[in-house]
């Protein structure tokens, strides 16, 4: 006789959406269903319920989301929503009224509660097996970090507080055996990434607590001592220029941490940025990116910025123009504001209007191609350390200390066909385009300590 064939493991489509927060929300999401036996369906037609994990921060991602959402309704039908957008339940409802759950952002139990309403586990939790770091939705050579959850800024331009909430840090013990989790099974960069990481454990009042033998604090300084030890590039995202972040500098020059800092300006005119309610906008910013190259030369820098802020005029736009000139960042994004819901500067008058917006984000762009231009020409004949993410036929595509995933340039090394995603490789820069190295391999590296 034949034994019954044991019923198959529910199954869940997955669509994420968004910024690499919302990325690990998600990976957190999946890691609670493959440990209670769900399976994860590729396409919707193999699902027996999708969840969308959506964006909700300006209109372009809210449209995308919704347009997810009636994908998924109409490939499949059985859809939970979750995430940023799940915030305001009514922008969904209104367009999609047949979905069967909403939750709001890292609301991880809730969602999982909605996956078990609508479908049960069929399973044995003490068989299930799930690697101890967890299912990622990145490359098994990088990982992103989240040190915390919400923010205390309160930006004119932003709803991300009442999003996301306040700021709630993790504990310091808690980031750094999540960190030696992923660096043993594999993790050659940690992309460290929250709303505002310079503000880390201000909010626990720097909370103490024990790793490896030793007492770390709940501050920037701390966590990023303790991730540098772990011997892996270490990668620091959303970062505001706080005076206390001159101490990671001296980690950076010591090759401790990546000399790379992510730091959203948002613009260069006082007056806007007074406008736009930016913490730190009084600072002197450009005496300290000065200080900054001075004591590690090798900082690579990178932010984005708004054009076309309400009121912002012809003069503050030049104020903007002056400052990139001045401060000579190295790898730069921009945005044409848009209004969204519930942000203060909405109620600011004199709005830029689109046509001038755009003239402004392409006189924008242009200088920043230039500077870019101008930073990496001066790497040629430079040997450098990169990280491989992918073989491309006879070439491999890798990254430098200055090159964050998705978001920033490449290093093309043309005869990098014997290299692997994952190496860590010398190679010598033999070209340079606005955005892009190319580059000869010269030698392997054995190990993950950055060196630039």
């Amino acid at each position: 006789m034949t034994a019954p064939r044991a019923p198959r493991a529910p199954r869940v489509g997955f669509v994420s959406l968004g910024c690499p927060k919302a990325l690990v929300d998600s990976e957190r999401i999946l890691t609670g269903l493959r440990a209670e036996g769900y399976d994860i369906a590729p396409t919707y037609r193999d699902a027996d319920v999708v969840v969308v994990n959506t964006c909700g921060f300006i209109d372009a991602a809210i449209d995308e989301s919704l347009d997810a959402i009636g994908e998924a309704l109409a490939e499949n039908g059985r859809v939970i929503v979750t995430g940023c957008l799940g915030a305001r339940p009514e922008r969904i409802l209104e367009r999609h009224p047949q979905v069967l759950k909403i939750t709001g952002p890292h609301a991880y139990e809730d969602v999982m509660g909605a996956v078990h309403e609508y479908l049960p586990p069929r399973h044995d939790p003490f068989l299930d097996l799930v690697p101890p770091q967890g299912i990622r939705l990145t490359p098994r050579h990088y990982a992103y970090l989240k040190i915390s959850e919400g923010c205390n800024n309160r930006c004119s331009f932003c709803i991300i507080p009442s999003l996301r909430g306040r700021l709630a840090s993790r504990p310091i013990d808690e980031v750094l055996r999540e960190a030696e989790r992923l660096v043993a099974a594999g993790v050659k960069e940690l992309l460290v990434i929250s709303q505002d990481t310079s503000a880390y454990g201000t909010d626990v009042r720097y909370a103490s607590a024990a790793w490896r033998g030793q007492t770390y604090a709940a501050r920037f300084i701390d966590l990023a001592r303790g991730l540098g030890s772990l011997g892996v590039w270490v990668r620091l995202h959303y970062v505001y220029p706080y005076p206390h972040v001159d101490e990671v500098i001296e980690l950076m020059a010591e090759h401790r941490v990546l000399p790379y800092l992510d730091i959203p300006f948002q613009h260069g005119s006082p007056s806007v940025l007074k406008r736009m309610r930016r913490p730190a906008h009084a600072e002197n910013t450009l005496a300290r990116i000065r200080a900054w190259r001075a004591q590690c030369p090798e900082l690579t820098i990178r932010s984005t910025f708004i054009v076309g802020f309400p009121g912002e005029t012809e003069a503050e736009f030049a104020e903007l123009l002056a400052w990139l000139d001045d401060a000579e960042l190295d790898r730069v994004g921009c945005f044409k504001y848009s209004p969204v819901d519930g942000a203060k500067a909405n109620a600011l008058a004199d709005p830029v209007a689109p046509e001038v917006q755009e003239e402004r984000y392409e006189r924008f762009m242009e200088r920043a191609r230039a500077i870019s231009a101008k930073r990496l020409a001066a790497r040629v004949g430079k040997t450098i350390e990169v990280l491989v993410d992918k073989i491309d036929g006879d070439s491999a595509v890798a990254r430098s200390w200055a090159d964050a995933p998705e978001i920033d340039g490449v290093v093309r090394i043309r005869n990098g066909s014997g290299l692997q995603p994952g190496d860590l490789a010398q190679v010598r820069v033999t070209g340079a385009s606005e955005y892009d190295l190319q580059a000869r391999l010269t030698a392997r590296r054995a190990r993950a300590a950055p060196s630039v």
